[in-house]
């Protein structure tokens, strides 16, 4: 299965990313089976850093086969209960540690990311949410969390998008 990973660098050899903020899934290596959705991502992050540093960044897709192999794999099938308190974790605790070594499952977007706000304030219950969001168009990630599952990741290719 082909998978695709939005940024500004070529990445040959991926790693788990750690950042100062939570992500949906916990420190991880992110990537997509929707094309678009990687190239949009790359667009955004170009524009960012372009602004940032005040030059042209280019926009990169790299490609890798994922070829899946034994794996703790936890996949969610669309906005639940269960997907919810693990994105409210992650993202609520820099220390929280789940044992899976691929997690598959909806991206947390800018309307998610409100409405999981709203829980993390305690404004809105966990199960209002999850109505909230079943109408939500949420896209698709896969989010690779040890260092043995990124062994799976063969790079392909990456190609430039303009936007």
């Amino acid at each position: 299965m082909l998978v695709y990973h939005g940024t500004t660098l070529e990445i040959k050899e991926p790693r788990i990313i750690k950042t100062e903020i939570g992500r949906d899934f916990g420190f991880a290596f992110y990537t997509t089976d929707i094309k678009e959705q990687a190239e949009r991502w790359a667009i955004r992050r170009a524009k960012i850093q372009s602004r940032k540093e005040k030059k042209p960044v280019k926009a990169v897709v790299n490609v890798y086969e994922w070829e899946c192999a034994d794996s703790d794999i936890k996949e969610f099938d669309g906005a639940s209960l269960e997907w919810l308190d693990m994105v409210v974790n992650c993202r609520s605790d820099l220390n929280f540690k789940h044992e899976h070594d691929i997690v598959i499952g909806k991206i947390a977007n800018d309307n998610v990311g409100e409405t999981v706000s709203y829980v993390l304030q305690g404004i809105m219950r966990k199960e209002d949410a999850v109505e909230r969001l079943k109408f939500e168009k949420i896209n698709n990630q896969i989010a690779f969390c040890t260092d043995r599952s990124l062994l799976q990741l063969k790079f392909i290719k990456n190609y430039f998008v303009e936007g």
